[in-house]
């Protein structure tokens, strides 16, 4: 038993050393930083290095806390704009801990922090969508063209139709503001806010479809003005088109009236010119109209009375005669 007595207290030595050895060496992964305490209470600055450090065993505490990049994902909420509208909105940000032993103080570890930005940024958020109109918090650039001019406003009867309001900040700038704002409020906990931004804005599903109803008729009227100024335009261009077509008539029928009486006359100029030749060819002349007038007159329809000593009978009662 004696020869054993060393041994074990050799042992007992070795296992001592290696507790004190294990409560004194501590590693530090490249993703950490650590916050020593004493009691409950930290003590010096915040390790931050990656690698092999000591402490006092049993005294001193080693917390971890992390050191990359954390996600804030806040739960969609219903609120509303300054025109109230009602719009259920889901932000996220990102953050980091800045100041290790001032959020240890103050928050301890990170579920508490997500608690702590849960009241923050959603009443920042609240805010901001409450001081602007749901177009700003939608559109991404404040220099948007609008796509209907003032002559596309809308009927006569409802002049806001169709209207597009003017964007002066657009949903980035919100966003910065909504940063700008809270960061503050979470730098006492050792906190930096990095950025907040809208996942996603939707209206709320109890007034989707009156609004759905509302773009319909808006975008409906806009259509019956097209329709009606179309209707106008078409109208006006048949008028015309029908005052051109009765001017090229009147002008055609003018000018063919014109060709018919020239040629008429140049007709009329060749009869006289071939008729007036000689005594015989005026006789002949005179014949053939005479015939031409019995075969226009003398139908079956026809009834004259008139004496047989007139000259319009002369050929029927002298056919000889020259």
């Amino acid at each position: 038993m004696r020869p054993l007595a060393p041994l074990l207290g050799l042992l007992a030595a070795g296992l001592l050393g290696l507790l004190l050895l294990a409560g004194t060496v501590y590693t530090i992964d490249e993703t950490e930083q650590v916050v020593i305490t004493q009691f409950g209470k930290p003590i010096g600055a915040a390790r931050t290095n990656a690698g092999l450090h000591f402490k006092l065993p049993f005294i001193h505490e080693v917390n971890r806390l992390e050191k990359r990049v954390l996600r804030w994902d806040g739960r969609p909420s219903e609120m509303p704009t300054k025109d109230k509208t009602y719009i259920v909105v889901d932000a996220f940000g990102r953050w980091r801990i800045r100041d290790p032993q001032q959020y240890f103080l103050r928050l301890r570890d990170e579920r508490s922090a997500q608690s702590r930005l849960d009241d923050i940024l959603g009443s920042e958020i609240r805010n901001a969508i409450a001081r602007h109109e749901l177009i700003e918090l939608i559109r991404s650039t404040r220099d948007r063209v609008p796509a209907l001019d003032s002559s596309l406003a809308g009927s006569t009867n409802d002049p806001a139709t169709g209207r597009l309001y003017p964007i002066r900040k657009g949903r980035p700038l919100v966003e910065e503001e909504i940063l700008t704002n809270a960061a503050p409020k979470v730098a006492v906990f050792g906190v930096e806010l990095l950025d907040v931004q809208f996942k996603r804005v939707n209206y709320n599903p109890s007034v989707a479809q009156r609004i759905y109803e509302r773009m319909i008729s808006e975008r409906q009227q806009i259509a019956e003005r097209f329709r009606s100024e179309g209707a106008g335009e078409a109208a006006k261009i048949a008028g015309q088109k029908q005052k051109d077509l009765q001017t090229i008539e009147s002008e055609a029928y003018r000018r063919v009236q014109e060709i018919r009486g020239a040629a008429d006359a140049r007709a009329t100029e060749i009869y006289a010119a071939a008729y007036n030749r000689s005594p015989d060819t005026v006789a002949f002349y005179r014949f053939l109209r005479t015939l031409e007038a019995y075969k226009t007159v003398l139908t079956n329809e026809t009834t004259l009375i008139l004496t047989t000593e007139g000259d319009f009978f002369r050929l029927l009662k002298h056919p000889a005669a020259p």
